[in-house]
This record gives C-alpha cells, structure tokens and sequence, in this order.
C-alpha cells in the first residue's frame, strides 16, 4: 500500500507543481489586459473574457519591440528613450539599477553566472554551491584583498534568493559542473547530483 502511494506522489507532484507554475506565469502575463482602455477589452465588445489573450498580446508585444528595437531607427528611439529616463531625478536610479541586471542575466552576451563554485557558508567547515559573479568594485577593492571574487550563493529550492558574498580565491573550488547543473542539483536540495562528464575521447 505504502510502495503504490508513494509511486502516485511521485508522478503527480511534479506535474502539478508545473501546472502551478505555468498557470502562475500563463495569470501574470493574461493580466496585461487590464492595462488597455475598457473599449478594447473582450468584456466590452464580446461580452465574455477570453482566457489567454492578454498572454498572447504580451507575447506579441515584447516580440515587436524586439523587431523594431533592433534596426537602425528603433534602436536611436531605444537610446534616446534611456537618455530621457537617466535624466530624472529618482527614476534614473531605479531605471539603470534594474537595466544593468537584466542586461546581465537576459542578454545574449551577458554572464551573471559565470562558473558553478564551493565555498564555505555560512561557516567553515560547511560547504555549498555558489556562482562566480565576478570581482569586487569600487570603493569595496580599497578594503579587501586583491585576490577575492565576488559569488551568489542561491537558496534552496528557490535560487532566486540568496545571498551575495565576497571571498578568498583560495578558499573557493571551481566545479567541474556547468551553471545549470549546478542549479538542477541546488533546486533538488542535492536529491538529484549532476552526473560525471564523460573523460575525453569516450
């Protein structure tokens, strides 16, 4: 009886939690409608919502401003829009804090995560996985030694929470895994390792 329960709990647990999260993400994005004037929403002229539309026209939109963003006449408007924004008092903060990190992990030739470590934390003798960010900067150089790297050290399971660290380059172990094993194994709290890269000429 035991055996056959927890074989159904595996099978249907992680396919209802990817339900959960595809119809959390399917919700937000289906929100975007109520951003467009009462007389263009499906209520108003068709009487009913229409479920997935405004997922869809959030697709479509950020598809379009990526066509029109990358040729030469969309891209001045794009530059000339973040010059506008950096000139305002409070919201040029926001605006190139926010910029900066989402050109780090979403562009193409971005590197938030650069390579999977092992670093003591939260104290010796205890070891986790971190990612290689990069090194220190700033006024923060002045008070470090110059051998240290700056790490993420993601939460488990969600490693969008975490802490950021700076340490010794000698008291960190560069991983022969790549950042999204690496993740894997830090969202399955260590339940599923990542398997051995297979020797060279095998």
């Amino acid at each position: 009886m035991k055996k056959y329960l927890i074989t159904g709990l595996l099978i249907w647990i992680p396919l209802v939690i990817t339900i959960w999260v595809l119809k959390v993400i399917f919700d937000a994005l289906d929100q975007s409608l109520l951003l467009l004037p009462d007389s263009f929403q499906t209520e108003h002229w068709l009487g009913v919502h229409i479920p997935g539309l405004g997922a869809i026209l959030t697709i479509v939109i950020v598809f379009v401003t990526g066509v029109f963003a990358t040729n030469f006449f969309g891209a001045r408007i794009v530059v000339l829009w973040h010059e506008v924004l950096t000139r305002i008092p409070v919201v040029n903060s926001i605006y190139s804090s926010v910029k900066q990190i989402s050109d780090t992990l979403f562009s193409s030739s971005g590197q938030a995560f650069r390579k999977a470590l092992l670093v003591q934390w939260p104290h010796e003798g205890m070891w986790t996985i971190a990612f290689l960010t990069g090194t220190p900067g700033g006024d923060v150089v002045n008070y470090v030694p110059e051998d240290c790297l700056s790490v993420y050290v993601p939460t488990t399971p969600n490693p969008t929470g975490g802490y950021f660290a700076i340490v010794r380059r000698k008291d960190v172990i560069e991983l022969d895994m790549s950042v999204d094993q690496a993740l894997k194994y830090i969202i399955s709290m260590g339940v599923v390792p990542p398997q051995a890269r297979a020797p060279m000429g095998k």
